[in-house]
């Protein structure tokens, strides 16, 4: 924040050079003439955020402060950066190109890196408020930290995404006195103005949530003729006005906006009008508040006072503010002519040899941007310490039967008594933390809350629900888009507060596809964390179709940023989460995604491969994604290569006894995370660029299947999707039988889920059987 409140003659010099900066950096890319398609850009969506950007940055917030910009506003944000000193001038003419600026904020793209990114509306809206919630969690527990205020800057259309209000909502982020939200209230989305007036329902639902609201609503011109004799009358008029009125009378001529302003207006405000000219009427309508920077930096002030409350701002804006198109309820996409552009540069005081430049750095102008970026710069991140997290928890288990959810509750709870790592790890579930086996990690560390709570009694029950400032799980609501949101700001606490922290969320696994766009967001931002999904499958028979998941293997196959895996024994899962928790830490380490069941599985089979690799070889192969869990090298008999992950297991176990007796060879792999044995295969490509010979280097799913038995067919059974393991067969270049979850579930028992889908023992033996011709098969010509 600077020092003195900033000359508002020289904020107002900044901002129309912001919005210069921002259109012209716009209108570059879209006149380059290196695509055949539309670049893109919202000029009219910048213009209304120029003078809210404007008065943060130079008149508002420090160098610890986090601020999310609206998506659209991001050349108005690169335009500042590039002002302060903070982005090479190179990068202004780059915008939507290879290695230039992006489309919207981005923490892991831009060159000026954004604390947040923002692109999918309503996910940047509420990124701050559970950064503001990690760090109140930090300073719980490792000391109060500098003060740092979290902004999010949203556009109005953007509280019309559900993920805002559950956020806004959950008792989790309440009491969070340095968390703002300025909302750019122009009344446009993308394709309309919003129809009737909002804001008071929308300020109603921030009230009823215990949120302080404020308002930027009119500027001082206006307020000051509201205070006149007839000014009543006046804002009343204007008050009344729908938006659609309103916004119509930014689109005309100052002499038919006097028309249409006085068609329903009472003698009181006709009688103002009276006084003024065409063009003064039209500046007057006009002025609202989120162009008033001295009324911006009050009302931020303002909210600086509510301690323990959450801020929200409503600004009014007009969008395209300052530029031909303000008003337009087509404006979104609009761009400015070459004459207009030429029109504004001239206006601005600049011609085509100085339109790039900054302001003279002995000007006023000059200094304030230069002490702006001096303080607010972005340093460059220090890497993540790296944490003492143990290769395993406890003994491997060898005996008994443990379902995987289970085993992962145990290894936790294991972990909390781990000095340097017991500490960092912090766990979150949606109100299912007892049902995904929390239950004893929670009895050691205890639940949190930013102040002691009256248990009634919670300490004393079987799960000891003591809520209070040393606890290390938060408990949420039911929204896996809440969870998503708060795993992925956990995992940016060494970033944004200078403390590493070991995120780990529990979530019903079908139920992570309801998260899906706020975990998608949060590796996208290199945010780690770990969560479990659990339980997965089908195997989750009495609970029917709606608690079956089915593609979300593939979800964790597929997304860059984090490691999915699928054990079936116990001590499969300590390594794999040990492992995971340490990914957090390294240089080029991932997030990870466990996918989980409650089914109890039988040891002994793990045990047998125990004995015979060891320990420490088991181990290597379990984290590179599988090992034989049933060896049979060729003996000239039949054979077939099973693949199977997670709780397929004993089927394939199962399958492959009843091959054996059949005459069949049955190699059972089991791969502990597909996506790690995938990436190893897929980087073994080598491209030889002087004889366009494509090199393969050795794989792990090479290793699981050497060169004698790639010849041999493979039947993949697993509980999801078939086409989760479906790329095997060409992989290895052999005839693939695919088993999966093909359809939507229904409640029975497990066996009668795997035989409706297609995945029991007896479904297995028979593709081997057909795959290896010991059955013939017909089809119809």
């Amino acid at each position: 924040m600077t020092a003195t409140a900033p000359d508002l003659a020289t904020l107002q010099e900044i901002e129309q050079r912001v919005l210069w900066l921002a259109t012209r950096i716009i209108d570059h890319a879209n006149r380059r003439g290196d695509t055949d398609i539309k670049v893109g850009g919202h000029q009219a969506s910048c213009a209304s955020m120029a003078t809210i950007m404007t008065a943060l940055w130079f008149g508002h917030i420090g160098g610890n402060d986090k601020v999310a910009v609206k998506p659209h506003a991001s050349p108005v944000y690169h335009a500042i950066k590039y002002l302060t000193g903070e982005l090479d001038r190179s990068y202004l003419t780059t915008l939507r190109q290879r290695g230039g600026l992006q489309a919207y904020p981005s923490r892991t793209k831009d060159p000026d890196v954004s604390d947040f990114s923002t692109g999918s509306v309503g996910l940047g809206a509420v990124a701050p408020l559970f950064s503001a919630l990690t760090r109140r969690y930090a300073d719980s527990h490792f000391g109060d930290h500098d003060p740092a205020r979290f902004i999010a800057l949203v556009g109005d259309a953007e509280l019309d995404e559900g993920n805002v209000w559950e956020a806004i909502a959950d008792p989790a982020t309440t009491e969070l006195g340095n968390f703002t939200m300025v909302v750019d209230l122009n009344r446009q989305s993308l394709d309309r103005v919003i129809p009737d007036i909002a804001a008071i329902r929308l300020k109603s639902f921030f009230a009823d949530a215990g949120w302080h609201v404020a308002e930027a609503k009119y500027g001082a011109t206006l307020e000051t003729a509201f205070a006149e004799p007839g000014g009543e009358a006046l804002e009343a008029h204007i008050d009344g006005l729908s938006n659609e009125a309103y916004q119509e009378l930014f689109t005309l001529r100052p002499a038919d906006l006097r028309h249409k302003f006085l068609a329903t207006a009472d003698q009181a405000v006709h009688k103002i009008a009276a006084e003024l000219d065409d063009e003064s009427l039209a500046r007057l309508v006009s002025d609202l508040g989120g162009h008033d920077l001295a009324l911006l930096l009050e009302t931020f002030r303002e909210c600086d006072m509510r301690t323990d409350q959450p801020s929200v701002v409503f600004a009014y804006t007009v969008k395209g503010h300052g530029l031909p198109m303000a008003g337009d309820p087509m404006n979104h996409a609009a761009m400015l002519s070459p004459e207009q552009i030429d029109r504004f540069r001239l206006a601005a005081g600049l011609d085509e040899r100085t339109e790039w430049d900054r302001f003279d750095p002995d000007s006023p102008a000059g200094r304030l941007c230069r002490s702006v970026g001096g303080d607010l710069n972005n340093a460059p991140e220090t890497p993540r310490p790296i944490l003492p997290v143990p290769r395993s928890s406890r003994k491997p288990v060898t005996n008994g039967a443990q379902s995987t959810q289970e085993a992962f509750g145990r290894v936790l709870a294991s972990l909390a008594e781990f000095e340097g790592v017991g500490d960092r790890i912090v766990t979150a579930a949606p109100d299912v933390s007892v049902s995904t086996n929390l239950g004893g990690w929670i009895n050691k560390r205890g639940v949190y809350s930013h102040t002691e709570r009256d248990d009634h009694g919670g300490a004393g029950q079987l799960l000891k629900w003591a809520p209070g400032p040393t606890g290390q799980h938060i408990e949420l609501g039911i929204s896996e888009m809440n969870l998503f949101m708060l795993l992925g700001q956990l995992g940016l606490s060494h970033e944004h507060h200078g403390q590493h922290l070991l995120p780990v969320g529990t979530v019903y696994d079908p139920f992570v596809l309801r998260g899906l766009d706020a975990l998608i967001y949060g590796v996208y931002n290199n945010a780690r964390f770990v969560v479990a999904g659990t339980p997965a499958g089908v195997t989750l028979a009495p609970e029917g179709g709606a608690h079956q998941s089915t593609i979300t293997a593939s979800v964790g196959a597929e997304l860059p940023n984090i490691n999915y895996s699928e054990p079936a024994y116990a001590t499969e899962v300590d390594w794999l989460l040990c492992d995971a928790l340490d990914q957090l830490s390294q240089p080029d380490g991932t997030s990870g995604y466990l996918r989980l069941s409650t089914r109890p599985i039988d040891q002994a089979p793990f045990a047998a491969v125990l004995d015979s690799m060891g320990e420490d070889r088991l181990r290597d192969f379990v984290l590179a994604g599988g090992y034989r869990l049933v060896d049979a090298a060729p003996d000239g008999r039949p054979g077939v290569t099973i693949a199977t992950t997670g709780a397929m297991a004993p089927e394939a176990l199962a399958a492959a006894a009843e091959l054996e007796a059949e005459g069949v060879q049955a190699t059972v792999v089991h791969l502990t995370s597909p996506n790690r044995v995938y990436q190893t295969w897929r980087a073994g490509f080598a491209q030889s660029t002087a004889s366009a010979r494509v090199v393969r280097a050795p794989s792990h799913l090479h290793r699981l299947v050497p060169a004698d038995e790639r010849r041999r067919p493979i039947v993949s059974v697993h509980d999801a999707a078939s086409h989760s393991l479906a790329w095997l067969g060409s992989a290895l270049g052999t005839r693939q039988y695919a088993l999966g979850v093909d359809r939507f579930g229904e409640s029975g028992t497990i066996a009668d889920l795997h035989e409706i889908t297609g995945i029991d023992a007896g479904s297995i033996v028979n593709a081997a059987l057909i795959a290896t011709g010991e059955v013939e098969t017909y089809t119809d010509e």
